[in-house]
C-alpha cells in the first residue's frame, strides 16, 4: 500500500503522515527533507539556493544527512523552497523517491508532489491544508514561545511567498493531484486530523477492494 501526503508548510502533513505510518506500519519518507538538505549544503558550501547551478551540486549527499538538526530550521525551509524550483534539482532526486515509494509491502511519503509526480498510482492520496494564519501560528511557535502579532504576520508573509513559489513553479507545482481527498486542519487538534486522515485512507482503500 502506498499513501501519499501533500499539502504546503505546516499544514499538519507531517504529524500527520507520522501518524499513518505508526498505524499502518509503513515506512515513512519525508521528501521535504531532501530539498532541505539540499538547501543547507548550499548554505554551508556558500553557494545561491536559487541559482541552479548550486542547487544540483549539492543534490549528492549521505542519508545521515537528513538527520542534521539544523534541516528543521526555518532557514533551511526557504532555502529548499528556493532550490525546489529548479526542475534539475527534481530530477536528481526524483528516483530516489520512486524507489522508496516501490519499495515491497508498500510506504508513506508526505511531500509538495506525491500524488502527481512521485507516485501517482498510491491507493490513497491525501492532500493536507488550513489557513496561512493558522499555518503561520503553529510553525512560530516551534521557534518563538509566546510570538506576538507583528511576529506572526511577519511568518505569514513568508508562508505566503513560499507557497507562492510552490504553487507556480513550471515543474511540479504543489496542487491537489485529482483523486486527492482534502483535509483542512485549521480547525482541528491533532488528534482530530490524524483520526480524520485515517477515516479517510480507510474509505479510499474500503472502495478499491
Amino acid at each position: 500500500m502506498i499513501i501519499a501526503v501533500d499539502g504546503p508548510a505546516a499544514s499538519g502533513k507531517g504529524t500527520i503522515a507520522k501518524a499513518l505510518a505508526d498505524h499502518y506500519g509503513l515506512p515513512l519518507l519525508d521528501t521535504g527533507l531532501l530539498y532541505r538538505a539540499v538547501g543547507v549544503q548550499v548554505l554551508r558550501h556558500h553557494g545561491d539556493p536559487a541559482n541552479a547551478a548550486d542547487a544540483l551540486a549539492a543534490c549528492v549527499f549521505e542519508d545521515d544527512l537528513l538527520a542534521d538538526s539544523m534541516l528543521r530550521t526555518a532557514e533551511a525551509g526557504d532555502a529548499a523552497s528556493k532550490a525546489s524550483v529548479h526542475p534539475a534539482v527534481r530530477a536528481a532526486l526524483l528516483e530516489r523517491q520512486r524507489s522508496f515509494a516501490n519499495q515491497p509491502g508498500g510506504a508513506i511519503l508526505d511531500g509538495r508532489d506525491i500524488g502527481t509526480v512521485i507516485a501517482p498510482q498510491a491507493d490513497a492520496k491525501l492532500y493536507v491544508t488550513a489557513s496561512a494564519r493558522v499555518r503561520a501560528e503553529r510553525r512560530i511557535k516551534e521557534f518563538l514561545a509566546n510570538p506576538d502579532e507583528a511576529a506572526i504576520l511577519a511568518y505569514q508573509k513568508e508562508l505566503e511567498a513560499r507557497d507562492e513559489r510552490d504553487m507556480n513553479r513550471a515543474d511540479a507545482p504543489l496542487r491537489p493531484a485529482d483523486d486527492a481527498l482534502l483535509l483542512d486542519t485549521s480547525d482541528l487538534t491533532i488528534d482530530a486530523a490524524v483520526q480524520q486522515a485515517i477515516r479517510l485512507v480507510e474509505t479510499r482503500i474500503s472502495r478499491q477492494q
